[in-house]
């Protein structure tokens, strides 16, 4: 019987007051792709972690071996030597360097001791080229969109995997162990990259190479995935074919969360039976144009929301969606013209504080970076944005702390953030937690137009449930919300109404009544 290239057995890791990892097993064949799911928080990432030298040797018990080798890895270029390539859910790039730099970052090409940069860049261009990935190589990363920033992190660990395989001095002893790592890679991926993605794995299981693929989005582990295992609670609890008959997306979700599944999109109140009037117009929108560039981002577009609404608005990446919303919010820097009413009366709004003001919260598509102060505990954090409003929580400067934790507390409970307390870190939390305490901080402030730029990005199947019936409730209780998202199902499953861009342009609006995904890929493709 052919040994495995990856063992991992009986793996546990404590952190303070939760243990992450509880003797989990897990294994991966040389020349697979294996999905790694389960719920944030089930130990998916502290597993990964491990597997990269992240957490060295001694901050764990359990065995490690590949290629039937024991391993002890101390740091990450421990497992980077053994052929390791990981790209975390965090991405680990520098905004200021360019894409080429970005790429070789550490493994620079030299001659005579200084950087070959004309080799630096006609290599990455190589890179790039082979896997069919256009980005350009000149840019700062900063100027890239997520999605592209994602692709650069691919890149970068493609770069690396291949240069321990093909270079001995990197590798074990026993062979060429080369294994990628991928943590949710698609979160904030176009369906054309999301194509370019499988491409390249496809090219890389031909060539031997071992993936771990993690995910929340079922349907990708049956389009790629040659085996899956889920975790839970920081247990292994199954790993099976793909093509088991056994395997399916309802199979896949009970073993995920181990409980029934309410429904992922809440069947609503029509909005005539909710309590508020539907026909009262919230938020209206006029003719808005944005000029940080030529052309403008956004041209003449105009919508209205009503109360107790959910507005969905869809669109390729670029389409300028979430420029819309930061735009109306204030936090976009460039010149706008048009107008936007609220209740009627017209704002001039230039920045968020203005905007949290006026009654309206934007919960971003990039919560690490937007919405959360990481190093910082969950009360601050959730009760940043209602310090100005509210007398309870500050006075003259001074913040109530015994008031702030009260509301905290209420939030944290009704949004069932899972932490040890509420004096945790934010970024001790799993991913789907910190969305809630994302939420929790905007719904403190008690919003009429409540914005999401991709409300569920990266966070299991039972928190986007929890999410989704969130916004369901907000909308009865009359709140306004527009929401973006990449996932067409989200849209359809979620949206009153969907708005559709493309180039900065509405190209389709329409009511969700019998709706079909092919009506708003032709909008979005501009057809």
């Amino acid at each position: 019987m052919t040994v495995p290239l990856l063992q991992m057995q009986a793996i546990t890791k404590d952190f303070p007051g939760v243990r992450a990892l509880d003797h989990a097993s897990f294994e991966v064949r040389s020349g697979e792709i294996h999905a790694l799911c389960g719920e944030n928080g089930a130990g998916k990432s502290t597993l990964i972690k491990i597997l990269g030298g992240v957490y060295p040797y001694s901050t764990y018990s359990g065995s490690l071996r590949i290629n039937d080798t024991e391993q002890q890895f101390h740091a990450v270029r421990d497992a980077e030597r053994a052929g390791i390539a990981i790209i975390h859910q965090e991405l680990a790039l520098i905004p200021e360097m360019t894409v080429a730099e970005n790429i070789y970052l550490g493994r620079e090409p030299r001659r005579f001791g200084v950087i070959d940069r004309q080799r630096l860049y006609h290599e990455a261009g190589e890179l790039l080229s082979q896997f069919g990935l256009a980005i350009p190589l000149q840019k700062p990363v900063y100027e890239l969109g997520i999605g592209q920033q994602q692709l650069v992190e691919i890149a970068k660990a493609l770069g690396r995997s291949l240069q321990a395989h093909i270079e001995p001095r990197r590798s074990l002893q026993s062979g060429n162990a080369l294994l990628l790592v991928l943590d949710e890679p698609t979160a904030a991926l176009t369906e054309s990259e999301v194509d370019i993605l499988r491409q390249i794995l496809t090219q890389l299981r031909e060539k031997g190479v071992a993936c771990i693929y993690i995910t929340h989005k079922l349907k990708e582990i049956f389009q790629i995935a040659d085996r899956v295992t889920v975790l839970r609670d920081g247990k292994t609890v199954a790993t099976q074919s793909i093509k088991s008959p056994e395997c399916t997306e309802d199979a896949l979700i009970s073993q995920m969360v181990g409980r029934e599944l309410t429904t992922l999109f809440p069947k609503r109140q029509a909005r005539a039976e909710n309590g508020s009037n539907p026909e009262e117009v919230v938020l209206r929108v006029e003719n808005l144009s944005t000029y940080p560039s030529e052309p403008p981002q956004l041209e003449n577009v105009s919508f209205e929301v009503q109360r107790g609404e959910i507005l969905g608005i869809a669109g390729l990446m670029g389409a300028g969606r979430t420029e819309l919303i930061s735009t109306i919010f204030g936090a976009d820097s460039g010149k706008w013209s048009g107008q936007v009413l609220l209740d009627g009366i017209p704002l001039q709004i230039d920045s968020p504080h203005e905007a949290i003001a006026q009654g309206m919260a934007l919960v971003s598509e990039d919560r690490k970076r937007y919405g959360l102060l990481l190093d910082v505990d969950v009360t601050d954090n959730m009760t940043l944005a209602s310090l100005g409003l509210s007398a309870d929580l500050a006075s003259y400067g001074i913040i109530n702390h015994n008031a702030a934790s009260e509301k905290s507390e209420h939030y944290a409970d009704s949004l069932q953030i899972k932490t040890p307390s509420l004096g945790v870190p934010v970024n001790h939390l799993s991913g789907g937690n910190q969305q809630k305490v994302v939420l929790g901080k905007w719904l403190m402030t008690h919003p009429k137009v409540l914005f999401l730029d991709e409300p569920t990005r990266g966070i299991d199947v039972g928190a986007k449930a929890e999410i989704h019936a969130l916004m369901a409730k907000l909308a009865d209780d009359g709140v306004a919300i527009v929401f973006v998202s990449s996932e067409l199902p989200e849209i359809l499953g979620m949206s009153d109404r969907v708005l559709v861009l493309h180039g900065g342009k509405i190209t389709g609006e329409f009511v969700n009544n019998n709706l079909t995904q092919e009506a708003i890929l032709r909008c979005a493709a501009g057809a």
